[in-house]
């Protein structure tokens, strides 16, 4: 790789890499350290197309769960089975990565200026802005930067656009879907909220069991299926559906924790 070389977006990819690699470093012991974080699918990860891949994933904070996935990533490519043990596996991590974030959000510092440059794809929000809810039109150039992102290689996507659980995901992930027909990935994590901060970049508690769960593409109709079916499909996958919220009965309840105790024990 050459040190002019860049990406779509003008980004130089010598500098990608390297804020990739200390961010890294920086934010390691923070899933296998102060707290452990169990992961399913590094397989899928691996057979996966280079190209044109949407992870699909609830959301818990701004900066951690994104962070993590690109740890999980990079350790599944380098041929860590579910393991984040070693962080050589972010020597040559992988520069078409990507992620969808709130432009508003991507611009307060110099550290999400950086973490932009690292992956960002900043998108205006459409439902809220400074705080205040508002109400205007998607932005074309914003779909056309992420439809150049999948077209690059992967991109990550937090349809809800917030992290307060059971919101309904926002429809031009769909759209997203119909129109570049991209392999959609769904991602389920948790124990991010008990471990950060809102942000995602202070630790609220250690000893955390955090999990990420990466399951199989789904099976999309790109052609016949309606938007509203595949945003029941994907809220389904990622396991916010509203029918998620069901009470939980004392025998379930006590099968959950005994699960708990043998993954706290794998860990």
């Amino acid at each position: 790789m050459g040190l002019f070389k860049k990406n779509p977006f003008g980004h130089n990819l010598f500098i990608k890499k390297w804020l990739i690699r200390i961010l890294a470093l920086l934010t390691h012991k923070r899933y296998r350290g102060f707290n452990t974080l169990e992961i399913e699918g590094s397989d899928i990860i691996r057979n996966l197309p280079s190209e044109n891949v949407l992870f699909v994933s609830n959301h818990q904070t701004y900066f951690a769960d994104v962070v993590a996935m690109f740890h999980v990533f990079n350790a599944s490519l380098s041929g860590r089975e579910d393991s984040l043990k070693n962080l050589g596996y972010i020597w040559q991590p992988k520069l078409n990565m990507y992620y969808v974030a709130a432009a508003e959000t991507m611009k307060k510092s110099l550290l999400t200026k950086i973490m932009a440059y690292a992956g960002s794809v900043s998108v205006e929000r459409t439902w809220r802005a400074e705080g205040k809810e508002v109400k205007r039109q998607v932005k074309m150039s914003d779909i056309t930067n992420i439809g150049t992102a999948l077209n690059d290689g992967w991109v990550i996507t937090f349809p809800q656009g917030t992290t307060t659980p059971w919101k309904p995901l926002r429809k031009g992930t769909s759209h997203i879907i119909k129109k570049y027909r991209p392999v959609v990935v769904p991602v389920v994590i948790d124990g991010f909220r008990r471990s950060f901060d809102k942000k995602g970049l202070r630790i609220k508690k250690k000893g955390i069991l955090q999990s990420m769960v990466i399951k199989e593409p789904l099976n999309i109709d790109y052609d016949n299926e309606s938007f509203d079916s595949i945003l029941e499909k994907l809220e389904y996958a990622i396991e916010q559906h509203p029918s998620f919220l069901k009470v939980i009965s004392k025998a379930d309840l006590m099968a959950l924790e005994e699960e708990n105790k043998q993954r706290r024990f794998r860990a």
